[in-house]
């Protein structure tokens, strides 16, 4: 069996932590604890692009906005 997060067929979502660090998370597993869906089921390319364009520096700016997207993304969902 090949590893899920690598499946360039997959569907996938984009989460993001209170540190503001990004992950693709396959479309069927549960989400973990302390990560915030910020982008719901693509193409592992879309989801990709995504994270390089919001994840763009380890910097106190950078992570204002993974957080802001967040809050956002928690705001759309709820």
């Amino acid at each position: 069996m090949s590893n899920p997060f690598d499946d360039e067929n997959g569907r996938f979502h984009v989460l993001v932590n209170a540190s503001g660090e990004y992950s693709l998370w396959p479309d069927f597993a549960t989400e973990p604890a302390g990560w915030i869906r910020v982008l719901g089921s693509v193409s592992r390319t879309e989801a990709l692009e995504h994270v390089e364009a919001h994840w763009t520096a380890l910097s106190r700016d950078g992570l204002k906005g993974a957080r802001r997207a967040a809050r956002q993304a928690e705001r759309a969902s709820g």
